[in-house]
């Protein structure tokens, strides 16, 4: 299993699970181009990365722009979307629909863009590889937009994986991972949160980037797989 000499873009791969999925497509062999609407971000990220990665800035929620990324880099092997700002806890009493709408954006149309733009560059044999979420499985009070947006990601996997094949399509869905999404909270809140989770599922701690980029990197090498979903979450939909 190698990515040596192939082209794989990982669009919000400046943090988080996305950056770990370029650290390890990178140390695999992989020519590594990163993609984030920030460019302090871009620029963060290639200090950490090997010296042929690249970086890209475009906002994934304007089709205009994606298509101009897409354009600019030109073919590639391996696309992978892990973009995606932190999901808000909204009951349906006092939601508002204008936010929710915006999740969507971003996430699910963001994704859909990007595929739109990216699928007639992929070399044979390449693949696409989403970003879902366990709340489409085990969703909460609150969870209500977030469960839609990972069960509607997990659907959209599915019909691509027949609509573009050969072309492989698959997701990861990850339980609570530690990364910047989380940022925004209190850091006591946060890793009272974090013992918690951890303390209530099989194996006792939450995830950390390079065990979601794992799974990513064993779907862009595994020849085999597609319309798959990934469940990497540490036992959390079993309990």
């Amino acid at each position: 299993m190698s990515l040596h000499g192939q082209h794989v873009v990982v669009l919000g791969g400046t943090s988080g699970i996305g950056l770990a999925t370029a650290q390890a497509a990178a140390q695999q062999g992989a020519a590594v181009t990163v993609v984030s609407s920030n460019s302090s971000n871009v620029r963060r990220a290639l200090v950490v990365l090997p010296g042929n990665a690249s970086g890209e800035v475009a906002d994934l929620s304007d089709s205009a722009q994606v298509e101009a990324l897409f354009e600019r880099m030109g073919e590639l092997d391996h696309l992978v979307f892990t973009a995606g700002e932190a999901l808000q806890l909204m009951e349906l009493k006092s939601m508002d629909i204008g936010l929710a709408q915006g999740f969507f954006t971003l996430r699910y149309f963001g994704t859909l863009c990007a595929v739109k733009a990216a699928a007639p560059r992929i070399r044979p044999g390449g693949s696409i590889v989403l970003s879902t979420g366990i709340a489409a499985d085990r969703a909460g009070a609150g969870w209500s937009v977030g469960a839609s947006i990972c069960g509607a990601v997990e659907s959209l996997t599915r019909a691509l994986a027949v609509e573009l094949a050969p072309i492989r399509v698959n997701a990861v869905s990850p339980g609570v991972v530690r990364t910047p999404l989380w940022a925004r909270m209190p850091a006591a809140e946060r890793e009272q949160m974090y013992a918690s989770v951890a303390g209530s599922i099989p194996v006792g701690r939450v995830g950390e980037p390079e065990d979601i980029a794992e799974a990513f990197l064993f779907l862009m090498n595994q020849g085999f797989a597609t319309g798959s979903i990934i469940t990497v979450d540490g036992g959390a939909v079993l309990v």
